[in-house]
C-alpha cells in the first residue's frame, strides 16, 4: 500500500491514516521530490514541469519496494500523480484511493473546478510575492477544522518548511494542471473520497470523476477541510476498508 502526499506536505502526515493497515499490507509512504526531507537537489524544474515527472517517480518507487500490484493512496494533487502511473503502467495497480482529488481547479463552461482562472492567478501573484505570508493565510484554511488547531499549525509550518522556489513551481504546476481528458484513460478501481465541505475540491469535482472514471466509488464523509486522512482518520479508513472489501475479493 504506497501512501503519497498532497502539495504542501510530507509523508508524515499518513500517521493518523496508514497505521490502519500496516497489520494486512506492507506500507510505504514517501516524500514527492523537493518536499518534506526528499533530496532538494534531484529537483528538476523541466522533469517537474509536468505531473508526469511524478508519475514516473511513483512507478520507480513502486518497481523498487513492491513485489506486486499495489494499492495506492493519494491526496489532492497526488490523486492525479497516482491516476496517471495507473494509465502508464495499469498492471502495477490494485486499486487507487483518491483523497480530495480534482483533475483541474479552475471552472470550464459546465465543470466546475471551484475556482476562475482570476481566482488562480491572483492565488500565484500573492504567493510569488509573500511565500510565508500566501502559506500562513492559506495552510488553516486548507486544513478546515476550527475546533483542531493543532492541525492547522502543522499544516502551515509544513507549508513554510518547504523551499519557496520549488513551493511556487510545483503550487504553478498544479493549480494549472488539467487532467481531464486522463480521467476515462485510467481503469484501475478507484475510491473517490471527499470531505462534505472542501474549499479546494468541491463535490462537483467528485461527482464529475465519479461519472467519468470507468470503475469508482465516490464516498462523501461529513467534515470540513481538504484533508480527512488527518481530520476523519477514522471515517477514512471506514470508507477505504469498505472499498477494499468490494474490490480485494
Amino acid at each position: 500500500m504506497v501512501f503519497a502526499h498532497g502539495f504542501g506536505c510530507d509523508h508524515t502526515m499518513w500517521r493518523f491514516l496508514a497505521p490502519a493497515y500496516e497489520k494486512r499490507f506492507r506500507t510505504i509512504a514517501f516524500d514527492l521530490v523537493g518536499s518534506g526531507r526528499s533530496d532538494v537537489s534531484a529537483y528538476s524544474r523541466e522533469k517537474y514541469g509536468t505531473l508526469h515527472g511524478y508519475a514516473d517517480d511513483l512507478l520507480e518507487v513502486i518497481d523498487e519496494f513492491a513485489t506486486g500490484p499495489v494499492i495506492f493512496v493519494g491526496h489532492s494533487v497526488s490523486t492525479m500523480i497516482g491516476m496517471l502511473a495507473t494509465v502508464k503502467a495499469p498492471q502495477k495497480f490494485r486499486a487507487q484511493v483518491m483523497v480530495g482529488p480534482s483533475p483541474c481547479y479552475i471552472n470550464d463552461g459546465d465543470y466546475v473546478g471551484g475556482f476562475s482562472r482570476e481566482d488562480i492567478d491572483e492565488l500565484l501573484e500573492t504567493m510569488e510575492a509573500n511565500y510565508l505570508g500566501w502559506s500562513s493565510s492559506l495552510a488553516p484554511a486548507i486544513m478546515g477544522v476550527p475546533d483542531r488547531p493543532e492541525l492547522r499549525e502543522e499544516l502551515t509550518n509544513s507549508f513554510c518548511r518547504n523551499d519557496p522556489d520549488i513551493a511556487k513551481h510545483f503550487a504553478r504546476v498544479t493549480f494549472l494542471s488539467d487532467h481531464r481528458a486522463d480521467v476515462a484513460r485510467s481503469t484501475v478501481p478507484a475510491l473517490i473520497l471527499q470531505c462534505s465541505e472542501d474549499i479546494v475540491a468541491p463535490r462537483s469535482v467528485g461527482a464529475f470523476l465519479h461519472q467519468n472514471l470507468p470503475v469508482s466509488t465516490l464516498h462523501i464523509i461529513d467534515n470540513v477541510g481538504h484533508c480527512p486522512h488527518m481530520s476523519a482518520p477514522t471515517a477514512s479508513s471506514h470508507a477505504i476498508d469498505d472499498f477494499l472489501a468490494h474490490t480485494l475479493r
